[in-house]
């Protein structure tokens, strides 16, 4: 009976992962489109994303009656204002990144990087070093990075690099926070953490967004993407991945949305028209590769590690 239920939450943490990663790759889009329909800095779109992606996921805890019986433990204080700098500072460099680059490289730049820093992440934390599948997949990543940053054929090759540097930056801070994450809370469920640790992360970018300038005109078009950025690539794509954390290893999580970087690179290049060329699609084709390698895991379905 154990096993069984071990296999469903296996197959429930596998969905809700795919989940993330597909919503996360509209994330990128969105931002885009709101940055330049409301001419917006890069801190300015993460702000709204955090902000509005936070109070869509309060409503609904309240209206299913969820706020009640918040933990007011110090050990949740803790793990809410860590899981909101954490991404505070992700989306921040994620949204300055794609300023400098474009969607699709930093979307590929930042998560491809994301299971290479959780993997080093767990080593260091005494987790033991990932298998051997893990360790190809992560190679896999690693080519398609490299092969993604040759992709533009002209333009400045200092933003480039800027744009790369904050991308790996962007990786690690969402890699710590995949580590963090994954340790469980007393009180603490994955639309909680996600709510709270998002308006968190949103009132700490605040004051520098609001220096940047947040006015925004109120259109349809454009507060229709504001409440989209907010509500599906932020809040319900981190409560998929919250949830989907509980029944995998941190480092096969973080492979599974490998499928962020492929979405948006689609959508980046049929509405933006962003080009990645030939190499630069064989980076993105490596990446599909790391995440089908990733899910080969050697031993029983029913291996409780997973």
């Amino acid at each position: 009976m154990s096993l069984s239920a071990g296999v469903r939450a296996r197959k429930l943490s596998a969905v809700a992962l795919v989940t993330a990663g597909v919503l996360w790759g509209t994330g990128g889009l969105a931002g885009s489109l709101l940055a330049s329909k409301g001419n917006l800095h890069p801190l300015s779109v993460a702000a709204y994303r955090l902000l509005l992606g936070g109070l869509c996921m309060v409503l609904l805890l309240g209206v299913t009656g969820r706020l009640r019986g918040l933990p007011r433990t110090a050990a949740a204080g803790r793990r809410l204002f860590a899981a909101g700098a954490l991404l505070a500072v992700f989306q921040a460099g994620y949204f300055a990144s794609v300023l400098l680059t474009s969607v699709s490289v930093a979307t590929m730049a930042t998560i491809g990087s994301v299971p290479v820093f959780v993997a080093i992440g767990g080593a260091l934390s005494g987790r033991g070093g990932p298998d051997r599948n893990t360790v190809l997949s992560i190679g896999f990543a690693l080519l398609g990075l490299v092969l993604l940053s040759w992709s533009p054929e002209d333009g400045d090759q200092g933003r480039l690099v800027a744009g790369l540097a904050l991308a790996l930056l962007c990786g690690a801070g969402f890699a710590a926070m995949t580590l963090l994450v994954g340790k469980p809370v007393d009180g603490l469920d994955p639309l909680r953490t996600s709510a709270f640790g998002c308006l968190i992360g949103g009132f700490l970018l605040l004051p520098a967004a609001l220096r940047s300038g947040m006015a925004i005109p109120l259109r349809a078009d454009v507060l229709g993407v504001a409440l989209y950025l907010g509500a599906v690539p932020t809040g319900l794509a981190y409560a998929a991945y919250f949830l989907g954390l509980r029944a995998a290893r941190p480092v096969l999580a973080a492979l599974s949305v490998l499928l962020e970087p492929l979405t948006a690179a689609v959508l980046a290049a049929l509405v933006l028209g962003d080009e990645l060329g030939v190499v630069g699609w064989c980076g993105a084709a490596l990446l599909v590769v790391a995440l089908a390698v990733s899910y080969r895991r050697p031993g029983s379905a029913a291996d409780p590690q997973m």
